[in-house]
């Protein structure tokens, strides 16, 4: 069966709304947080040269960097779907690639004939080095994409707060680039103290950061939920984590090799004027904004809150379902989604939130719903009497809802 003809099935088979498997992906400088529902057996299912599995990607058709080693189809969802009684799967960029429109909407396709954005959960025990994503002009010299991204911390996946549950953002206002260009030259002499001109933030649950790219940060160590462009381009910038050494090559990772050694390429990557500003809070915390009146929805049987909604390039909404509740929600654009509390029917599908899942299980918990799905309306019943349904959904650029609130 081609790419395209399983795609259609798929299609026809969810109804406009297509199954998921987990995509679970490994960080060799990572050490798992163990919030993402992974059996405990199974963080390290890829070998220890791998490192732990502290990520799961959502909807993404973004390969996976991570060097040498890198599995195939590493960071690259899946469809999951039946060809009579036999399981079967197809890569999610492929649907895309071979039905375009039809899965992520006629207006995403023209403009970036590709599903641009992913959405990942980063899980890990402790704060990860200070480092930048580049912007599209510095990553378009290694044939990539810039990458801003997003962070929102949920309750059901925070448990416990990890080791450092407190973010750095940019620098001091009164840092010079001097100083920091000194400090990358000091990179291979054990603790480059890049953090001493920086300021952290302690995170808390239910709220959320827009990171643009440029801006160097130190993720903390909650459970994060992080919609981001459809990019897996970085550098590191501290050498020294607690007592984790971070590699050089990850400082020079993503640099063409001609200015490899140039430190002044390294501050080049850096939006100085967004990573020096006093007010950073002010214009890149987020807390969540309901969509409409709160009471309104309540008594509709849902509360529909957006999440992330200061980037042009992704949005993402935390949608709850009431007990007992059958609602119709509508959105103007595709999206993918994931779920973080309850069970019941999403359109032909049962939806169920796993409490562990061991690797290479297929589950019942993500999903990728079309635009035309998504303009049509997705039904939705919560068949619990106590336990509200709680999804995260996550969207492409240029939401047309999101132009209307924000």
């Amino acid at each position: 069966m081609g790419t395209i003809e399983a795609s259609k099935l798929a299609l026809e088979q969810g109804k406009g709304i297509l199954r998921l498997a987990p995509n679970w992906v490994p960080r060799s400088f990572c050490i798992p947080g163990r919030r993402i529902k992974l059996h405990p057996d199974d963080y390290y299912a890829l070998g220890g040269a791998r490192g732990g599995i502290d990520e799961r990607w959502l909807s993404s058709t973004t390969d996976a960097k991570n060097g040498p080693l890198t599995g195939t189809h590493e960071g690259l969802s899946k469809v999951v779907f039946q060809d009579g009684s036999t399981r079967r799967e197809v890569l999610f960029a492929e649907a895309v690639h071979g039905l375009g429109a039809e899965v992520i909407g006629r207006r995403l396709w023209d403009e970036h004939g590709s599903w641009p954005m992913y959405s990942k959960f980063f899980d890990n025990l402790g704060p990860l080095p200070h480092h930048v994503h580049h912007r599209d002009h510095h990553a378009k010299l290694t044939g990539q994409l810039g990458k801003p991204e997003a962070y929102y911390f949920p309750p059901q996946l925070n448990n416990h707060p990890g080791e450092f549950p407190y973010t750095f953002f940019g620098f001091n206002p009164s840092t010079t680039k001097q100083q920091v260009k000194e400090s990358l030259m000091n990179f291979t002499k054990g603790d480059n103290k890049i953090t001493n001109l920086s300021q952290a933030f302690r995170l808390e649950t239910s709220t959320g950061w827009d990171v643009p790219p440029g801006v160097i940060h130190a993720p903390g160590s909650l459970c994060t939920y992080e919609p981001q462009k459809a990019s897996d381009v970085y550098a590191m910038y501290q050498s020294l984590v607690g007592n984790a050494v971070v590699p050089e090559e990850l400082l020079w990772k993503d640099t063409p090799p001609e200015k490899v050694g140039d430190y002044d390429f390294l501050i080049e990557l850096l939006d100085w004027e967004l990573n020096v500003d006093a007010s950073f809070k002010e214009s890149h915390f987020m807390l969540p904004l309901p969509v409409s009146d709160e009471k309104d929805m309540a008594r509709q049987g849902f509360i529909d809150k957006w999440i992330c909604y200061k980037s042009t390039a992704y949005s993402a909404k935390e949608l709850t379902i009431l007990p007992g509740a059958t609602v119709v929600v509508r959105d103007a654009a595709a999206y993918g989604m994931i779920m973080m509390q309850g069970h019941g029917k999403m359109g032909v599908w049962d939806i169920e939130t796993p409490a562990l899942i061991r690797f290479g299980q297929d589950t019942h918990d993500e999903f990728f719903v079309t635009e035309a799905a998504a303009l049509e309306g997705v039904t939705i019943t919560n068949t619990s009497k106590t336990d509200p349904i709680v999804m995260l959904k996550h969207f492409g650029p240029g939401n047309p809802d999101l132009s209307e609130i924000v």
